[in-house]
């Protein structure tokens, strides 16, 4: 990166009922960021229509569409209308039978610069995605922007330092996480305050063993199960933070938000140069971490 400075916007959403309504509220939102002086936008996890993930039902795939198709032809339009990258996240139809959690990246004049297909399916209570996604295969590989090189990851890939470190590794200068997460309304709430903490901290890890700033966005507002189970109460909190895991920007947990933040292209260098983690680590004796568990 050459720049100073990177101004970036998160948009956290609530369902809106419709893929054309939903799109429909991206490009006001885009507008608004963009009018706040955006050149970097990102959107939450599978933000087209409600986390349909909640039950296994084959009518779900309905939803899912070719890369490229018609939402991501619509929102590289976007980008081009008002000269931003976009990273958006998409329910890709690959093959008849075969579909990813998708997330893309558009470069300011509408080209669609690349892809990162979810690695990591998660498979819990409300969250069964493994009925409906393929785990990606196309590695944890940066893309190249106008803005910089694109660490993409996608929710479920926030746990794990791996996906993070590969990123790093490879090159990223920011990392960012479309994300869907949220609480089970019928946990006490000490244990909505220690899951929702732990999401945030996990990103600010990543932040500081990398040296790198970390973008997450999430979506907000209640969702009803489809098979009348508890929901999800999304919790919002969006948020950017630096090199060092300090915050530049936070969302409230439950409204609608245009999250601004400004990042300082050049703190991860002098922040790496300080904290040389690259450096030090002891590539020589890792040879476990391809074990599934060292019995």
């Amino acid at each position: 990166m050459s720049k100073a400075s990177l101004r970036v916007a998160l948009i956290q959403e609530t369902d809106q009922g419709s893929t054309d309504a939903n799109l429909a509220r991206i490009e006001q939102r885009v507008a608004e960021a963009k009018a706040n002086g955006a050149e970097l936008i990102l959107l939450q996890e599978l933000h087209n229509g409600a986390y349909f993930c909640q039950h296994e039902d084959v009518s779900e795939f309905d939803r899912a569409e070719p890369i490229p198709g018609p939402s991501s032809q619509r929102l590289g339009a976007l980008a081009a209308k008002h000269v931003v990258v976009i990273v958006a996240s998409l329910f890709e139809r690959r093959a008849p039978g075969l579909y990813h959690n998708t997330a893309i990246v558009l470069e300011r004049d509408g080209r669609l610069l690349g892809r990162y297909r979810k690695m990591h399916i998660p498979d819990d209570p409300g969250f069964l995605e493994k009925f409906y996604f393929t785990p990606g295969d196309l590695g944890f590989e940066p893309i190249d922007t106008s803005v910089g090189r694109l660490g993409v990851l996608v929710c479920w890939d926030q746990w794990y330092p791996e996906a993070a470190r590969l990123m790093a590794l490879a090159g990223a200068e920011l990392l960012l996480y479309p994300t869907a997460i949220g609480w089970d309304p019928n946990d006490p709430d000490d244990e909505k305050q220690r899951q929702r903490q732990a999401w945030i901290l996990s990103h600010r890890g990543h932040a500081v063993a990398n040296g790198l700033p970390v973008l997450s966005c999430n979506r907000t507002g209640f969702e009803a199960s489809p098979t009348g189970g508890a929901g999800i109460q999304f919790w919002g909190s969006s948020f950017v933070c630096g090199p060092q895991g300090e915050y530049l920007a936070e969302a409230v947990t439950d409204q609608p938000t245009v999250l601004m933040a400004d990042i300082d292209l050049q703190r991860s260098e002098n922040v790496r140069r300080i904290w040389p983690f690259l450096r030090d680590r002891r590539i020589d004796a890792y040879q476990d971490l391809l074990k599934r568990y060292r019995d």
